[in-house]
């Protein structure tokens, strides 16, 4: 490792060289608050294959600080890279590394004419072109109101740039931030305190980053010094990878994703971390930083770095992700597979009726997308691992895991046999509890996080004398969700319940009612399903929904307004829920009582 200071102008970078000078230049830069020390566990990785280059910006760390608190402007800011570049003789276009205001600074560079040719990859991290989002607001504002409230939600997150841009109140902030830096960092971010990082100069590096803000954020300011406003559409030649902490408290999914549909060439990752993953997450970063790298140098574009090539194109907002759902041959499974595709994933469709898989596969293909079948029965513990090795060893570790498949069985317990029981408990729960471990363990090993949905039901939270293997099942199924979420929090994996509610979907002309003759069975069954075809939800609005939850990490979603508001009883007035049901269980007797008059 080699110190040496860089001159830019009248300011003095202090510069940081680590690995063999004959290879591959990496330069890594660093925002605010930090210095290039931020880099340090990533740095080391990198050290083994590559040149690697950190400095600490203006004002930051070890370098000094301009006289105007205001030149920290991105012209001036691209004077400081310039001079890294030369005087470490980058001859040869390096690899830039950008996280936060280090990001900005990187697209400034590759996009500019001034820099760009001096570039061979870019990978940004958790800081946005100013192009790229003054268009992406542009555009979600005039997309409807799913898109303002990405652009409001995006808002809320940059609550504190104009506290940092006052007068006296960003003073003010930088002075507290010092004080609970370290313990956010630990809390928040999975990431704890270690030497150079919180830096022991981060007091004074907080108050001279100011200038970050203030040079370059605001109408005032923008014409001022050479970081003028931002002219063009953003575009640029260079390959970039954009790493994407999905828990990034700063900057929400929308906006950091705003480079696509610009950048051609452009490389999406989705990274289960917080704002700083270089330092929660060292290892991984450092991984997809080589395999990018390797690429751009002459290697072959690996399975990962297709999907994430995949990801990037606009409009496909799980395009490169693999999904699996069990139960696809029909109902939710199917609407749900198809709304995956759609957005842009590879679909494994899996189902014990091959034949219903197959033509959920066909619809898939015939749409465009793209989609595999497989039979397996949930219920089977052999056949879920041979399931889980065949989609790993196939198609690599799934991002995003449904598990759906299920059976309903009505009738009171006294007359529900042992081998019904089994049977429902082993598909209902015992499969969700197969899916959620099994490929659970492989997102695990992974380390790039995910998410698991397991299908619940209404019934979860509404008791019924009806419906009690059934409700017990998807009971234990929610509880299951609930447990396993709080497990996988640590892994950056997320796990999603959902209790759609009536929907109209063939389980419930498939259901079956115990301690019935089959005449009867048959009559209620009828009844049931033509009741639930009146009410008319379909299960593609259930799709949507599972697809919402999984792009908001939500813990439980009741879809239906039936599911809503019995989830709202449950937890409000168990007593008032429970009176429902005997009101039901009123209703249900007159009607079995009629359909056994009538049949007799």
């Amino acid at each position: 490792m080699r110190d040496q200071r860089v001159r830019s102008g009248e300011i003095e970078l202090a510069v940081r060289e680590r690995g063999e000078g004959n290879r591959p230049t990496v330069v890594l830069v660093h925002g605010y608050p930090d210095t290039g020390a931020m880099w340090d566990d990533v740095a080391e990785r990198l050290a083994g294959r590559f040149r690697v280059i950190t400095y600490d910006v203006r004002g930051a760390g070890g370098s000094s600080a301009p006289p105007d608190p205001l030149d920290y402007g991105l012209g001036a800011l691209m004077d400081d890279l310039e001079a890294v570049l030369d005087g470490v003789g980058a001859d040869e276009p390096v690899h830039l590394v950008g996280h936060d205001w280090g990001s900005v600074q990187g697209w400034e560079a590759v996009i500019g004419d001034r820099l760009r040719r001096r570039f061979a990859s870019f990978t940004s991290i958790s800081g946005p072109d100013r192009r790229h989002l003054a268009r992406w607001v542009r555009t979600a504002v005039r997309s409807g109101p799913r898109g303002v409230r990405e652009v409001l939600g995006q808002a809320r997150r940059s609550v504190y740039m104009p506290v940092l841009m006052a007068p006296r109140a960003g003073e003010f902030a930088a002075r507290l931030l010092p004080a609970g830096f370290a313990r956010d960092l630990r809390l928040r971010e999975g990431a704890e305190p270690r030497p150079g990082h919180p830096a022991a100069t981060l007091a004074q590096d907080a108050r001279n980053g100011l200038g970050l803000y203030r040079a370059n954020m605001g109408r005032r300011n923008m014409g001022r010094r050479r970081g003028g406003p931002p002219e063009g559409d953003g575009r640029t030649d260079v390959p970039v990878q954009l790493i994407v902490p999905i828990k990034d408290r700063y900057g929400s999914q929308p906006l950091l994703l705003s480079p696509r549909g610009v950048v051609p060439n452009l490389y999406v990752r989705r990274a289960p971390a917080g704002h700083w993953v270089a330092r929660s997450h060292p290892d991984l970063v450092a991984r997809w930083i080589t395999e990018f790298v390797e690429h751009v140098g002459g290697g072959p574009e690996t399975p990962a770095l297709a999907h994430a090539r995949a990801a990037a194109e606009p409009g496909k907002e799980f395009g490169g992700d693999l999904v699996v759902v069990t139960g696809a041959g029909s109902g939710i499974g199917r609407a749900t597979a198809r709304a995956f595709a759609a957005a842009g994933a590879r679909v494994v469709v899996a189902d014990i009726d091959e034949g219903g898989a197959k033509r959920t596969v066909d619809e898939i293909g015939a749409a465009g997308g793209e989609a595999h079948v497989y039979r397996v029965d949930v219920a089977d513990p052999e056949a879920m691992e041979q399931f889980a090795r065949y989609v790993k060893d196939t198609f690599g570790v799934p991002d995003i895991v449904v598990n759906n498949a299920g059976i309903a069985l009505a009738g009171s317990l006294l007359e529900t046999p042992e081998e019904d029981w089994e049977r429902i408990r082993s598909i209902n729960l015992d499969g969700m509890y197969r899916g959620s471990r099994l490929f659970g363990r492989q997102m695990v090993e992974r380390g790039e996080g995910g998410h698991i949905v397991v299908l619940s039901s209404l019934a979860a939270f509404t008791p019924s004398p009806e419906l009690p293997a059934y409700g017990a099942t998807k009971a234990a199924v929610l509880q299951l969700a609930e447990c396993f979420r709080l497990d996988m929090e640590r892994y950056g994996i997320g796990v999603t319940a959902v209790c759609p509610g009536a929907v109209d979907t063939p389980i419930t002309r498939q259901t079956r009612f115990v301690g019935m003759s089959p005449a009867v069975d048959a009559e209620l069954r009828d009844k049931m399903a033509r009741a639930i075809e009146r009410r008319g939800f379909p299960p593609e609005k259930v799709a949507r929904a599972i697809l919402r939850a999984v792009r908001q990490d939500a813990a439980v979603v009741p879809v239906a307004v039936e599911a809503r508001v019995a989830r709202t009883i449950a937890r409000v007035s168990p007593g008032a829920n429970r009176a429902l049901a005997r009101l039901g269980r009123r209703a249900g007797d007159r009607l079995l009582t009629d359909v056994r008059q009538r049949l007799d």
